[in-house]
């Protein structure tokens, strides 16, 4: 990701992260509505699971400009999702619902730009994931 789009991640997920809970439900909520399925994957309290989101999301948007660093963790976390049950088809949903979640957060300010930037963002995360997936 390029220093700009890189920007336009931390600028707005900060306005994300004063209301991260409520952020993290609102994008539970639409993933399940794409795909109730998903929600078997989901054993363990979904409160819980809403802050161990917005917390891997931190982490990530925190080591943007430290990619070696943020690999590894990447691919660790994409191993782990693939022993939850998490198929390749399951990453085009949760970018939609991630994607989603920021229009509704953001309104306005999730302007076409920062979209470009998120979906970027995304699609490192979720390629990184997959090849750990498939270790």
């Amino acid at each position: 990701m390029c220093g700009a789009e890189i920007q336009k991640v931390r600028d707005s997920f900060q306005r994300v992260d004063r209301q991260a809970h409520i952020a993290a439900l609102i994008f539970y909520r639409r993933l399940f509505s794409l795909d109730p399925s998903l929600r078997r994957l989901f054993q363990h309290d979904i409160e819980a699971q809403a802050d161990k989101l917005m917390a891997m999301l931190r982490q990530a948007i925190d080591l943007l400009d430290h990619p070696a660093r943020l690999d590894p963790i990447l691919r660790q976390l994409g191993h782990q999702h693939a022993g939850y049950g998490v198929e390749p088809t399951h990453y085009d949903l949760v970018g939609e619902a991630l994607l989603g979640m920021l229009e509704d957060v953001l309104g306005d300010a999730f302007t076409p730009d920062v979209r470009t930037a998120w979906t970027h963002l995304y699609s490192v995360m979720a390629n990184t994931m997959q090849r750990g997936a498939a270790k």
